[in-house]
């Protein structure tokens, strides 16, 4: 990965700092030194240079990126499954055959005198038939209707036969068994709604965790950029301490500490290169970013400004999470599927029968039409059953297992219910007071650097220590990473209050899907 340094001298002055006042522009030497020398990590692009944004960043990865993809498809992945569901209600028609079913060989005969006779046999039987069937979602039955014509051609003799129904409507009804469309009936659609608010989820957790890497890069980016200005600065110290040492001003202590300071700001400078690089690499992977070209003009980062100020009740938040979010389906999906499992267990044990019943025409003859004609009725009623005499127990432990699955499933999902609910009330009363932060940082930011300006001019008269001007330019440092930091908290508090309720704030409506 090509990294490239630039000099940009807008990108991290006050105002691209989002300061709430222009009371931090630089003043004296400071503020001709930051107009100069400031330093960005810049990220090389294929496409013309332009400022990237969080927003932008946002909308490609959900648009291209690997995660927005995989999110798309888990969604269209739901949608297929309850059309699925949805086709089991409906009427399947089926073409079902054997053409041909060719045989020559040698087969046993059973005579008539109750003897086996080895032939030699020649023929070809063939088979259509056309069926409809229909599930019966209320008893877990199914209704069958159809036709079906047979045909049998021996070789040997020079004969054939039809065989031909020409209408046949039949039942066939489990007594006792599981009836898993009636649980789907209620289990699907919730799962197909899951699918849908998962979507919107997953978008925002993307939209969360590429803020998260966004400043992350950002962060380094002003690292590099603070540990460049040290450097800078300090080598303008250190030859004005040497010229003071030369007229006898300043002490060899003093002078070896600046020394020491110029060499421990490059050492900052490398390892904050590395650390950007570093973070970077990972932004790009997560974004899909296109591969740096070293030829090509580079695209800073831009630092967006304070994440939108939201008026949130905390009991509002809450309502909102609990009609929008997919965790409230889940709960309930999971109570459904654990007494769903009970109701397996009972319909996989103790008396299970199956009633078969159909009624039709049928008839036979060396030709298809007049197989069509002198139609004969045909009747047939089954009822196969099965009853377990000794089972030492062991109906009743599987309905026992799955009872108590149930209950501990219910128990699980009340403590979820509750997690849930706190982690939204949390994250909502906490809005207000990362706004606050964001806030105190951009101004505790201003007036550091003010206070760094006038220490560095007062030095330089000679009416300040080395170490007074050191811990100015400590405090410099600390209070742009804290803004930095605080900007991060907000943006990351702003998406992870979306994810969580699936509405969104500032326009007051639902999150939706494209």
């Amino acid at each position: 990965m090509v990294v490239r340094f630039t000099l940009k001298q807008s990108l991290f002055t006050r105002q691209s700092f989002g300061s709430p006042s222009p009371e931090g522009e630089g003043v004296g030497g400071w503020g001709r030194a930051l107009g100069q020398l400031v330093i960005l990590l810049i990220i090389n692009l294929t496409a013309p240079a332009q400022t990237l944004t969080l927003p932008l960043l946002i909308q490609q990865t959900l648009a291209t990126a690997a995660p927005g993809q995989q999110a798309r498809a888990a969604r269209e992945g739901g949608y297929w499954a309850y059309r699925a569901y949805q086709a089991s209600y409906r009427p399947q028609l089926a073409l079902q055959g054997i053409v041909p079913n060719f045989n020559r060989g040698i087969e046993p005969v059973k005579q008539p005198d109750g003897t086996t006779s080895f032939r030699a046999v020649r023929y070809n039987y063939s088979q259509l038939g056309v069926n409809l069937t229909q599930n019966i979602g209320l008893t877990g039955g199914q209704v069958v209707m159809g036709s079906q014509v047979q045909r049998f051609d021996d070789f040997i003799r020079d004969e054939k036969n039809y065989n031909n129904q020409p209408f046949t409507l039949g039942l066939t009804q489990p007594l006792g068994y599981f009836n898993a469309l009636k649980w789907d009936r209620r289990i699907a659609p919730l799962l197909y709604q899951e699918s849908q608010r998962q979507y919107l989820e997953d978008r925002e957790a993307i939209a969360q965790h590429v803020t998260e890497l966004y400043f992350d890069v950002l962060l380094q980016q002003v690292n590099a950029a603070v540990a460049g200005q040290n450097a800078q600065a300090t080598a303008e110290l250190l030859r004005v301490g040497r010229e003071k040492y030369a007229l006898g001003r300043l002490s060899q202590s003093d002078l070896l500490q600046l020394e020491l300071n110029l060499l421990n700001a490059q050492q900052a400078q490398a390892q904050a290169l590395l650390d950007a690089e570093t973070a970077t690499v990972s932004l790009r992977t997560y974004c899909a970013l296109p591969t740096p070209d070293p030829t090509t003009e580079a695209a800073p980062l831009a630092v967006p400004p304070p994440a939108p100020a939201l008026a949130v009740v905390p009991a509002e938040a809450l309502a909102q999470a609990q009609q929008h979010r997919v965790a409230v389906l889940a709960l309930a999906r999971r109570q459904l599927q654990a007494t769903r499992d009970v109701a397996q267990a009972r319909g996989t044990t103790g008396l299970l029968a199956t009633l078969t019943a159909n009624l039709g025409y049928v008839n036979q003859a060396p030709y298809l039409a007049d197989s069509y004609q002198a139609l004969q009725n045909q009747q047939q009623v089954a009822l196969a059953f099965s009853l377990p005499l000794v089972d030492w127990g062991r109906r009743r432990a599987t309905i026992r297992t799955a009872e108590l699955a149930r209950d501990q499933t219910q128990a699980a999902v009340s403590q979820d219910q509750r997690s849930f609910e706190q982690t939204v009330l949390t994250q909502a009363s906490q809005v207000p007071a990362l706004a606050s932060q964001t806030r105190l940082a951009a101004r505790a930011d201003t007036l550091a650097q003010r206070r760094y300006a006038i220490t560095r001019a007062t030095y330089e008269a000679g009416r300040l220590s080395l170490t007074d001007l050191t811990l100015a330019s400590a405090a410099k440092d600390l209070a742009r990473r804290g803004y930095i930091l605080a900007l991060r908290a907000g943006w990351v508090g702003y998406y992870r209050l979306r994810g969580l309720t699936l509405f969104d704030f500032e326009t007051q409506q639902p999150l939706a899907a494209e």
